[in-house]
């Protein structure tokens, strides 16, 4: 898969860049069980979610056994959250192509593939999540509706809402690349779902900072100053759900443990989860670099210093 390029700025550019887009998308197209799942299943005795991400070697006094149960349970969250965000993200998609209707059609047709690869995906989190259910102990929980969490974003400017999508996707491309396609000691299954995951998110991150930039060339000054005050506000709302769900994953794992864990062992376990939670979906997002520079180029230094103070909280985790 290629590396994220800057979209250029011209509209013949962007024109040949949705065109792009849209022979890449045919070629690449694949199906949940022909090409994915093929009567697989996952594999309980590996890891999930590597330490790279789920933070679990930093808790040394567990054992292999409690390790592997807490990164199968981070990695459930992982599915979880990714369908969670493309609820929102689809319906947001389909919105932008509504602009292109009577415009570029194969920006349309971009779009329209993009919003149908995230109601896929959507699709495949939800097998998932009940593949996994058969499996771990009961008692598991999700914190957030994904109609609920989709409604509230959406009621966001649409900067704001094309910025937080275009960080996720900035952000699982790291991780998949960095973090789970080395790790051989993973579940096979749960690593494919990943990388076929991260095909689809590759281009669609393309036609995020496509529509974003599109998007910010129509803002007067302070419709812009609203959509970073929008942009903070989300993230805001992001932590509150890692921060709740990191709880409740915690406390589910401590609860299905086979010894009891010490005041200062439960006190680890709970403050790994959430620094796990919150390096997984913000923080390794903002420090993307190409994330980075789009921000920039997109923000005055006082809406930055604004961004940033609002993160130094999460970011000094």
């Amino acid at each position: 898969m290629n590396s994220i390029a800057t979209v250029p700025g011209s509209d013949s550019d962007n024109a040949d860049r949705y065109a792009q887009l849209v022979r890449s998308s045919k070629k690449a197209e694949w199906q949940i069980d022909r090409d994915l799942l093929q009567d697989r299943c996952f594999d309980f005795s590996r890891k999930f979610l590597p330490d790279g991400l789920s933070r679990i070697d930093e808790l040394t006094f567990l054992t292999a056994d409690e390790a592997r149960l807490l990164s199968q349970i981070q990695g459930r969250t992982y599915a979880y959250m990714f369908g969670l965000v493309e609820r929102f993200i689809s319906a947001k998609m389909l919105d932008q192509g509504r602009a292109h209707v009577f415009d570029d059609q194969l920006a349309l047709e971009a779009l329209v593939h993009f919003s149908n690869d995230e109601i896929k995906h959507q699709e495949l989190f939800r097998r998932i999540e009940a593949m996994m259910d058969a499996q771990l102990p009961a008692g598991y929980r999700r914190v957030a509706d994904p109609n609920d969490v989709a409604r509230a974003v959406l009621a966001s400017s649409s900067w704001s809402v094309l910025a937080l999508t275009c960080h996720i996707e900035l952000f699982v491309q790291t991780h998949y690349k960095q973090s789970i396609a080395p790790r051989e000691e993973l579940c096979p299954l749960f690593k494919d779902v990943f990388k076929f995951h991260w095909m689809d998110e590759s281009r669609h991150v393309v036609l995020d900072e496509l529509e974003w930039k599109a998007e910010h060339a129509k803002l007067s000054p302070a419709e812009h100053d609203q959509a970073v005050n929008d942009l903070i506000a989300l993230v805001a709302a992001v932590d509150a759900i890692l921060q709740a769900q990191s709880a409740v994953d915690a406390a589910y794992f401590i609860g299905n443990g086979s010894r009891l864990f010490s005041v200062d062992e439960t006190a680890q376990i709970n403050a790994s989860v959430v620094s796990a939670y919150r390096w997984q979906y913000i923080v390794s997002g903002v420090q993307h670099p190409h994330f980075g520079r789009l921000l920039t180029g997109m923000t005055t230094p006082a809406q930055m210093s604004r961004i940033q103070a609002a993160l130094a909280p999460i970011m000094s985790q």
